[in-house]
Formats: structure tokens, sequence, C-alpha cells
């Protein structure tokens, strides 16, 4: 028997198997949600993104008489908040049909160094690979991490974004000469993705929201893409009318004058006075010299700028230690210390909400370096009789 099927026929018939498998699928996914929810297990990596803890700073709140209160995003999987962010970034590609599982193709990223080990991470768990550009003056554990991970690490001199080889710019250029049929190369851009806010939009925003409600006063957070900031702020400011938002931007980034005069510009960028290309500051992860897209989408929200410097964030990092048993990388270090200024300029009384994007793990080499601070001339000891007002 010869079947003969015209073209109408198929059509209809093709759609109308589409339409039950895509419906199978998401009954069969309910169904393995209902059940991981009733036997208590998340399925795989990304169920371990999210959901993460508000803890009260004590040190920090009772010297200031508020309840400063921190995210613990380094509790994430991949030990920062850039988990949320690379899961997105990559759900998205293979909902758009960039990205196909195991067939070699591979997610290009130029970063400092969390959001790298996040896709390296996130990439692998979904059968994918990652090629992360970096500046070749970070932390080395981060190299060290990102190998581990599988990825390919290329490091590159920190030099200007005008540069062809400034290191996101580098990533797109090999993502673009990447790959032949399925097998992709995708720029994961995350400072102009809108994938990023978009995950702290969705996810980040609510948890902080539904763990606080609208007793919060301020939100205290540094930027790099700005995704973080622009996502929390869009989110919250509607709902909590009061709320405060603050920027905290270490030395040398532009961030804090845009804020404060709306000029792009930073006093380490006079002629002769620059030390390195990015920004001059042992902080990794936040501070930057341009605005992002991720940036511009909640700029309009951010009230007010604190200027954190490198011995505040350093001896910030080492009084938490010492006060709270609390081991933080350099980015949660400046949130801190903003978080303090805010405190004090609105008084006792107030609720501060800030993250803590990573702990110091990953930062042994620099930021918690003795020998790297006394190389680059940063005063990092604190004596036991020193209280915050001795270094801020």
């Amino acid at each position: 028997m010869v079947w003969v099927i015209d073209r109408q026929s198929l059509a209809v018939g093709l759609i109308s198997g589409a339409t039950i498998t895509l419906l199978l699928k998401l009954w069969l996914d309910r169904d393995n949600d209902k059940q991981q929810k009733e036997l208590g297990y998340v399925d795989g990596v990304d169920g371990l993104i999210g959901n993460t803890p508000l803890m009260r700073i004590k040190s920090l709140s009772e010297a200031t008489g508020c309840t400063i209160l921190g995210k613990a995003e380094f509790l994430n999987p991949g030990g920062s908040a850039k988990d949320r962010v690379a899961l997105n970034i990559i759900r998205s590609a293979e909902q758009a049909g960039i990205l196909k599982p195991h067939t070699g193709s591979t997610v290009f990223e130029g970063t400092v160094g969390s959001t790298g080990i996040s896709i390296a991470m996130i990439a692998r768990a979904r059968g994918h690979k990652a090629w992360i550009v970096m500046p070749d003056d970070q932390a080395q554990e981060k190299y060290q991490l990102l190998e581990k991970l599988g990825a390919t690490v290329e490091k590159v001199r920190p030099v200007s974004i005008i540069d062809k080889k400034q290191f996101v710019n580098l990533a797109k250029t090999r993502a673009e000469g990447f790959g032949q049929g399925e097998t992709r190369g995708y720029f994961a851009n995350q400072f102009e993705n809108d994938a990023n806010y978009q995950m702290h939009y969705e996810t980040t925003a609510p948890e902080i929201y539904q763990q606080i409600g609208s007793k919060m006063d301020a939100l205290v957070l540094g930027a790099g893409t700005g995704g973080t900031l622009s996502g929390l702020a869009l989110y919250l400011k509607p709902r909590i009318h009061k709320l405060k938002v603050f920027l905290a931007d270490p030395m040398g980034s532009g961030l804090f004058n845009k804020v404060k005069y709306n000029v792009m510009y930073a006093p380490q960028e006079r002629e002769g006075t620059r030390k390195r290309h990015q920004v001059d500051t042992v902080v990794e992860g936040i501070g930057i010299n341009r605005l992002t897209n991720n940036f511009n989408m909640g700029r309009h929200l951010v009230d007010d700028a604190f200027r954190v410097t490198d011995e505040e964030a350093v001896k910030m990092a080492r009084y938490l230690v010492r006060e709270d048993g609390l081991f933080l990388g350099s980015s949660s270090a400046v949130n801190c210390v903003a978080a303090v200024r805010a405190a004090r300029e609105m008084g006792p009384g107030h609720v501060i909400v800030t993250l803590l994007n990573d702990s110091g793990q990953r930062h042994l080499t620099k930021f918690w370096s003795d020998d790297y601070l006394k190389a680059a001339g940063i005063p990092y000891e604190l004596k036991d009789s020193e209280g915050l007002d001795d270094f801020m």
C-alpha cells in the first residue's frame, strides 16, 4: 500500500504532533517537579541555585543601631550570585535554539572571574563547553577553578574597552569565529544581555521581598554589569515606595560620579595617574568606566552613591572575620562598607539590605593576601582595638 499525504494534511499532522509533544513534556515536567517536592530533592546543579538566606550581620547592626541584612549569595553552588545570571543566559540560548547539548557548542564570555566560574559549571551540567577570556591580573585561584571545571581559559593583558583585544571584545570575536553546523559559539555578553537583570528581577528580588517585605528601608550594592542592581531596583522600588537605593562603588570606577553628577569620570583617569586599564582597585567584580545596558535599565532608580576605598574594603573584610566569623570577598566587603554608610546617614532603626556576593575563598592570592596588599601599598592590618570608626 502506498501512503499519499497532501501538504495541508502533513502540516496539520506536524503541528498537532508538535503540540501533543509539547503538552506531554509540560505534563511530565510538572509531574517531575511535583515528585521532587514531595521527596525533598532538587534536580541537578540548576536546582541548587537561588533561595539563599537573608542574614543579620550582627556586628554592623549593633554598631549602627540599624538592622543590616546580607543576602548570602555565596551559598549558591558556584559560590556567587553569578550562578543565577549564567543559568538564565545559557537557558535562554537553549530556548532560542542557539545552543544544543552535546554538540560541542561553546559558551564564550569575557569576565574577571565569577561569571566565568558560573558559566563553566552550568555549561558543563547542561552539556556545553565554556571558553573564558580574562584579564591576566586576577586572583590565581579563579583561573585554577575554571580549569578544574573544564573551561578553556584565555588570559589577556588589561586594556581599554575600545581595544579589540580587551577581554570582553575578544570573547565576542572568539565566539563569532567558532563552530560549524550544530556546533555553535555563543557569546554570553553578560554586560548587555537582558537575561542578566531579568533573572534578578524574577528570582533574587522576589526572594528578598518575601524574606523582609516592606520593612526594608534601603538597598545597597555595587555594580559591575549592573544587572543585579537594576533587577532588584526595578522589582522592589514600585512595591516599597520609601525604599532608597544606594550604589557602592570602588576606587577607579566612574559610576559614582555618574550617579552623583551625571558625569562618567573617575579621578584615577587623570593623565598620568592611572595604574591599571580597567579600574584602579584591589576589588574584583564591581566597578566600571562605561555604561552598560544592564546598568542603564535601573539607573534612574538609584538615589545616591558611596565611594569605598581599598583600605576600607580590606579592613571591613577583616573586621567581619574578627567579629562575625564571616569570610567574604572584595565586592561583598565594599557592599558592607556602603551599608554602614547608609545606616549612619539614615539613622538608627532602619533596615538595610545588601548582597554578600561571594566568599573570600577565591580571593586568597590578592584581596586576602598580605604580601600582595603590602606590595600594592594598601594598609591591611586591623588591630584588636580598631573598630569601624577607625578605618571608615
